[in-house]
């Protein structure tokens, strides 16, 4: 909703940035994309490597515990 707001204020400013900006935008998140997608992936990774290293630690911490 914020995002909304600031873009009609843009608009009443200076439309044709806001126009330029409104259709900016798709290409914009197109691009961006693959680094979302490469940020998944390492946070994946680095995710499965602290439960490998932390394995140890948790089958110390409860030994008894099914």
């Amino acid at each position: 909703m914020v995002a909304f707001l600031l873009w009609c204020i843009l608009f009443v400013v200076c439309w044709p940035v806001a126009l330029l900006a409104l259709i900016a935008y798709p290409f914009i998140w197109l691009l961006l994309l693959p680094f979302r997608l490469v940020g998944i992936a390492v946070r994946g990774v680095l995710e499965l490597v602290w439960a490998i290293v932390m394995f140890p630690a948790r089958l110390l911490s409860a030994p008894f515990r099914i």
